[in-house]
């Protein structure tokens, strides 16, 4: 049993610009509720979005959204899990009994967008030594023995979205893709295009580091848009035939427009991209809307059975994505893994956060 009289460490959102290391009470449970003690978790690009004030959350939010940890304590309603057992939790928290969940859209929890999103968006999030989460029977998926808590940190958030982005797209066998932007979120709908079937993978990106490790985790061809034009490169590459999906995972107009002007008639753009301003259909990339294209979009798909469904694909030996760890600090520092990957330094792809 946690002892929540005292304090623990977190990482609290000030104001634009100032994301600091405080100290908060650990979380009071209630009956559905499961308080894990955090072991692992990560900065997500979208908590950099929280950071630089492009993303609106309340001030005083404790942030993050990837918890990896251990039960500390449950709720009196909670069955089915024990004291100390490792667990992971999905940065989309659905409740599991609303018309939403009900109906197979978890993500959109409670009929609203994005209200699956709770974790450092709605309520406090597990950039802490401690993390509540809510309608702990529907979210907490129990860890195997043979897995690590590195090997399943992608598993919440990163590895769930960029595999939602394949699925979602439609890919099947024998499919030509490409893939725009390959960061940790590009990375893995890389993955996940191989594992839908795809046999031709375009991974597209300007740094040379991002690029190597596409190869590695299965692109067959690697474009930086920084020494051509990667419309014209991908064109090519498909004798101009296009490719049957494009996934955007950056969230830029330039991508987004890159994606539709690379699919073939009847492609898929399977958007995965936190866009701001405002995004626009040009009439030629569009086809003036009669290409039959299909435009798509994605918020991470959460909830035990996803997660369960993601860590068998890690202990089948299906995908390995500790290589995208590439930094590793404690909680202590989060201030400075921040400074690092918001300016995106030192060849960064995601960094691990140890309470």
């Amino acid at each position: 049993m946690a002892e929540t009289n005292r304090s623990m460490k977190a990482a609290v959102f000030v104001e634009p610009g100032r994301i600091v290391l405080d100290e908060r009470p650990i979380p009071e449970v209630g009956p559905g509720d499961a308080l894990l003690r955090v072991t692992t978790t990560t900065i997500c690009g979208t908590d950099v979005h929280i950071l630089k004030g492009e993303y609106p959350v309340a001030r005083g939010l404790v942030v993050g959204h990837e918890p990896v940890g251990v039960i500390a304590e449950l709720g009196s309603g909670v069955k089915g899990y024990h004291i100390g057992q490792r667990v992971i939790a999905g940065a989309i928290t659905p409740c599991g009994q609303c018309y939403s969940c009900l109906g197979g859209r978890q993500a959109q929890c409670g009929g609203k967008p994005m209200g699956g999103w709770r974790l450092g968006n709605t309520i406090n999030g597990c950039q802490a030594e401690y993390v509540l989460i809510p309608d702990a029977m529907a979210n907490l998926a129990p860890i195997p023995d043979e897995l690590t808590d590195e090997q399943v940190l992608m598993c919440p958030d990163i590895m769930s979205t960029g595999f939602a982005g394949a699925e979602r797209g439609g890919i099947k066998i024998g499919d030509t893709v490409a893939i725009f932007a390959q960061g940790p979120i590009g990375l893995c709908a890389t993955v996940g295009a191989r594992l839908c079937g795809a046999t031709r993978i375009i991974g597209v990106d300007g740094v040379p580091e991002r690029l190597a490790m596409s190869r590695m985790l299965g692109a067959d061809v690697v474009i930086n848009y920084k020494e051509c034009d990667p419309v014209e490169a991908i064109l090519e590459a498909t004798d101009g035939q296009g490719v049957d999906v494009a996934i955007e995972a950056l969230g830029t107009q330039e991508t987004f427009e890159n994606g539709l002007r690379v699919l073939r008639p009847g492609g898929t753009l399977s958007s995965l991209g936190v866009y701001s301003g405002k995004l626009t259909l040009p009439l030629d990339a569009f086809a003036a809307g009669l290409g039959d294209h299909r435009v798509i979009t994605t918020l991470c798909p959460g909830g035990k059975e996803r997660l369960r469904r993601l860590m068998n694909v890690l202990a089948g030996k299906r995908a390995d994505l500790r290589p995208l760890v590439t930094h590793r600090f404690p909680l202590d520092r989060i201030e400075d893994a921040y400074e690092l990957f918001a300016n995106q330094r030192d060849g960064v792809l995601k960094v691990a956060i140890t309470p």
